[in-house]
């Protein structure tokens, strides 16, 4: 991530608008998640331990919380958040709970939305984590064992619904199907009937950017309209090897059709959804970072450039305004940050708005029992690009930053305080997706 976007060089709940609060009483330390009127977190007490919260999304208020747990988990995915699945009357808050059952190492537990009380349980030995699959909740388990599958439950009862070898991610799914990534040594996505799992389609990933992927260095995907656009991130086996196969590409979600492809493309951060707005850096032949360029979703046609001859010598951080109209250079508390209009590549001044970029590049470790590795997810912070100093109090970050569900906006901030504001329209995928 520092590669591709930089140089080389307390409290209760309070009011933030008129439909918005804060909750300062619990760390997160995940993505926070929203759905049937609740938002839920994962959060991280004073001891080390990790908990699941559940709020009211309207008013704040604190519902119920419980302890949490990862078993399998990988370091460079994060800390996993719950799902919330269903709704109405039948919405449920899932996540991994440390109850061993057997030889299981930890159990999921499924809890009505808002009261807690527990709905069902099933013995996990090692997962990826639950997430909502359209009304349905996915997971793939047993993903440290030659046995590992990939299930979709009824969230009211827990009752398998079907289930397919290996391991597989949710991508995009709605009332009637399901698009995932099959993680696998020749990964491929596929569609999936939602209520049968029976094969819509399934397309190699390598077929679209090229042969040799390595999923080490990491993927993205985001779906707009009736497109899925995808990126397949580089990486590095051995110092001074060729890289792997990354790039972008586009596919249609009725067949699973290639629509268009950009090879040797980085996603730079922090970014939209690629469903959103592509910014991307150009990878030279000699493996070299080169310009950057703003991609059309939609096409993968190229919209603006700007030469890498551009950015300031001093080191730096990319930055972005609210309205992703301009891409900005910031030099992190001192003078020397320039700013570029997108749709022609004027310079435009410094002074004009606040630029976000990540509050920092090297957080702590979180101090959690039993795991090692894991890193809070990275909230955005507002800038000075004409000094490189934070603004202390520059409101809601950018919704290209939070995504939206529902018209509702939630994030944590650099301190691990959890806020909501509803000041969108409908749902909209946040740069860590729904």
């Amino acid at each position: 991530m520092a590669a591709a976007a930089c140089s080389g060089g307390g409290g209760d709940s309070g009011a933030r608008a008129a439909q918005g609060w804060s909750a300062a009483g619990v760390n997160v330390v995940a993505r926070p998640v929203t759905g049937a009127g609740v938002a839920a977190v994962t959060g991280l007490r004073p001891d080390g331990a990790l908990e699941t919260a559940v709020f009211d999304l309207a008013g704040g208020r604190r519902l119920w919380t419980r302890p949490a747990t990862m078993a399998g988990r990988l370091t460079g995915m994060g800390v996993q958040p719950p799902a919330v699945a269903g709704s109405g009357t039948g919405a449920a808050v899932v996540a991994l709970e440390p109850q061993r059952t057997g030889a299981a190492k930890a159990t999921l537990v499924a809890r009505d939305a808002r009261s807690g009380a527990q709905r069902w349980t099933r013995p996990v030995d090692t997962t990826f984590g639950p997430v909502r699959c359209g009304d349905l909740l996915c997971l793939s388990e047993d993903t440290a064992r030659k046995s590992a599958r990939f299930v979709a439950l009824d969230p009211a009862t827990g009752r398998r619904l079907w289930t397919m070898p290996g391991i597989a991610e949710v991508e995009s799914a709605d009332a009637s199907r399901a698009v995932v990534f099959r993680l696998a040594r020749h990964p491929t996505l596929e569609a999936r009937a939602l209520r049968t799992g029976r094969t819509l389609w399934t397309v190699p990933v390598e077929k679209v950017v090229g042969k040799g992927v390595n999923l080490s260095g990491g993927w993205t995907f985001g779906a707009s309209g009736g497109t899925l656009v995808g990126y397949l991130a580089p990486y590095r086996a051995a110092k001074g090897g060729r890289l792997s196969a990354f790039g972008f590409f586009g596919l249609r979600m009725s067949d699973g059709r290639p629509v268009w492809k950009r090879k040797r493309l980085l996603r730079v951060y922090p970014s939209a959804s690629p469903a959103v707005a592509l910014v991307t850096r150009q990878v030279t032949a000699a493996g070299g970072y080169g310009g950057f360029e703003q991609l059309d979703p939609a096409t993968g046609r190229t919209l603006a450039a700007l030469g890498a001859d551009r950015a300031p010598k001093a080191a730096w951080w990319l930055a972005f305004p609210a309205d992703l109209s301009r891409l900005a250079f910031l030099v992190r508390d001192a003078p020397g940050g320039v700013a570029y209009r997108l749709r022609d590549g004027a310079r435009v001044p410094v002074k004009d708005g606040p630029a976000w970029s990540f509050c920092t590049m090297t957080p702590p470790e979180l101090k959690i029992t039993g795991h090692r590795g894991f890193f809070p997810i990275a909230p955005l912070c507002a800038y000075d690009l004409a000094s490189g100093r934070k603004i202390a109090e520059p409101g809601a970050p950018p919704a290209w930053y939070t995504g939206a569900v529902d018209g509702w906006r939630v994030w944590r901030d650099e301190r691990g305080v959890l806020h909501a504001l509803k000041d969108a329209r409908g749902t909209a995928p946040g740069m860590y997706g729904l």
